[in-house]
Parts: C-alpha cells; structure tokens; sequence
C-alpha cells in the first residue's frame, strides 16, 4: 500500500489500524531545537479522541501518546520522531458481521477489489482513528510555527449554519461547547439536532471553516505545487471530506471581477481578503481562511440493503460506536493538517534561499 507519507520537507508517516495493537508515526525533517511542550500535544489529541462527549462515539480510547525517539531533554534533536498511540478498547466482535460484507459508501469493495484482501474490523486502516496520528504530526508542527495562528471550528451542521462573519467571532469559545462552534446560540442548535439525529439510527455531515493568522509572505510553490492546491490536499485525505474552498470559493463565482478584487493599501496588504490569503498559489500574509465539507457518516444503525463477496444481495445494519456526526472532532484534524502543510512551506521557503 502506498500513499502512507505526506510532505516534502516536514513529512509524516503514519502506520496501523484501528484495531490493531497500536497506531503511530514518524515525523521526518522537523528541525532541531524546538522545546516540545508535550502537554500541549496531548491536548490536541484529547480534542480529537472518541468519547467526549455526549454527540460523538462512545469508544474509550485514552489516546495518550509515546514518543520513541527524536528527541532529548524536551528538545527535537532532528531525527526522525517516532511515536505510538496504543488502542485500548478494541470491540473487533461489533465487525464480525461484516466479514463479508461490504457496508455501503465505505472502503470495504474498493479495498477487496485493490488489496483482495482488507481487515473488516472498524475499516482497518481506512478509519478515521489513522487521523490521530495526523493530529500529534500536527501538534509538533504547531510548536515550530508558534507565531501563526490555527483556528477551525465548526461552522455547520446539516441545515444549520453559523451565520456570522469571521470578524465577529470569538475563537475562545470554540472549545466550550460540544459541537466546538464559537457562537453559543448555534452551538446548542447543532448539538441538539445532532442528538435528534443520533436517535433515529442516523448520521448528519456538516463544514468545518479554518482561519491561519498571522501568516508569513511567500509560502506556496507555483506552478503546480501552490499553497492552496496542498492545502485542498491535506483537507481531502482526511476521512469523510466531500470538499474544499478557499477564500471567496464558490460564492465567488457570483461576483463581478469589479466586486471580487481585493485593492491594496500602501503597506501590500489588502482592503478586502476574497483571495482567502493566497494570490498566484503563494501566501500575501493576510488571513488565509477556508471550508471544509464533510459527509454523513456511512455507518448508521438502520437496515440497508447490500451485497456480499459472493455478489449476493443482502440485509445489514450497523453496529457498534460510532459518531452521528464528525463534525466536531474533525476540528482539530483540520488545524493538523493545515499546521503540517505550513510547516513543509516553510523549511521549503527556507531551503529555496540558501
């Protein structure tokens, strides 16, 4: 299986399977001298873990991560960092009924047709749970780039929207709420529609935005390897991503190139920001900003029908732990991701100047 790596300069590599004995990475090419603050890094994870709360899986995974290597005395040495995070609660029992059965709009066909073979419990490595190991990546890479700014938070849910300008919300309410949405009035709609939802058998999918503030110019490799187009990269590898916009994305394309332009100001920054941050594929320094749309969950507890390996129609439904919606703990993965794409840019931009 290939496609397990992702950067250039600061690349993680991720391994294991959701119910496997363990997961982990290695992180490869962060620069030495970074005090890591691993409070912090279990922090973000927490944010991510199953069990939270009373609108997400109830699997209870402690998810307390073990570095291996890389570092010394709290400092990053510059050698590849190894770490594990062990799974503790396997229920491999609540997949037996899957064993040859494929559960609609997940990976189970498209595996059996590639690999022609595929571990049924909890999706392998196709679950989400690889995405915890993206989140201490990210942590790390966080503590490198600790002037900037990452803020996601979720921004819908189903029909529900957040229905404010970035500008005036308030990112210290993001984690006090659920849901992690920084309007309260909101917030309490989406976690009540997610309940309703949860209690018929169903799943719901919604956005998650990101704000990056405090942003350097010159970031972004043009011509095929611009900022946005790795950014679109990182969101679209997390599980359950159906979407990616930056900036104006497609409201833009309801605009006049006399309302879109964003005019300067004499110090290079610009009155409007509907480019999102990100002008030829490089960072200009403003707020880079964008969406990120994620599916209803495939697995819902009420019967469908599909078909097994023998091509046969069949009856299943789901069972197990498993989030009504992934809203809220995708948050985190997002601002991973994000931290991991400007890290690589940044050595990249370093590198490019020596």
């Amino acid at each position: 299986m290939a496609g397990n790596s992702f950067g250039k300069l600061f690349k993680l590599t991720t391994f294991g399977e959701s119910h496997g004995q363990a997961i982990g990475g290695i992180i490869d090419g962060c620069p030495a001298g970074i005090k890591l603050d691993l409070e912090k890094i279990q922090t973000e994870l927490n944010r991510r873990k199953p069990g939270q709360s009373a609108i997400v899986t109830q699997r209870k995974e402690p998810d307390t991560v073990e570095f291996y290597s890389g570092t010394f005395e709290g400092e990053t040495t510059g050698t590849p960092i190894g770490f594990v995070i062990k799974n503790a609660n396997q229920k491999s029992k609540d997949y037996s009924h899957i064993k040859d059965t494929y559960r609609p709009s997940h990976a189970d066909y498209t595996y059996d047709e590639k690999y022609g073979v595929r571990d049924y419990r909890g999706g392998g490595r196709s679950s989400a749970r690889e995405t915890a190991c993206r989140v201490v990546a990210g942590a790390v890479a966080k503590q490198f780039l600790k002037d900037i700014q990452f803020n996601a938070y979720t921004a819908s849910v189903g029909k529900i929207e957040l229905d404010k300008n970035i500008k005036e919300l308030d990112f210290s309410l993001i984690e006090t709420n659920a849901v992690r949405c920084p309007d309260p009035a909101s917030a309490e709609k989406m976690e009540d529609y997610i309940k309703q939802i949860r209690k018929e058998g169903d799943t719901v999918g919604g956005t998650v935005q990101c704000v990056i503030r405090n942003m350097p110019k010159g970031l972004g490799e043009p011509v095929f390897d611009k900022l946005h187009a790795e950014l679109g990269k990182a969101m679209l590898s997390i599980n359950a991503v159906k979407g990616f916009e930056y900036g104006s994305g497609f409201e833009g394309t309801k605009m006049k190139g006399s309302e879109h332009n964003d005019l300067f100001n004499e110090d290079g920054s610009t009155k409007t920001n509907l480019s999102g941050g990100i002008q030829g594929g490089i960072s200009n320094g403003m707020d880079i900003y964008f969406n990120v749309a994620f599916k209803p969950v495939a697995t819902i507890m009420q019967k469908q029908e599909t078909i097994n390996k023998q091509g046969e129609n069949v009856e299943m439904q789901g069972k197990g732990r498993h989030d009504p919606c992934v809203v809220p703990r995708a948050v985190p993965i997002v601002e991973a991701m994000a931290a991991l794409v400007i890290a690589d840019y940044l050595l990249q931009n370093k590198s490019s100047k020596i």
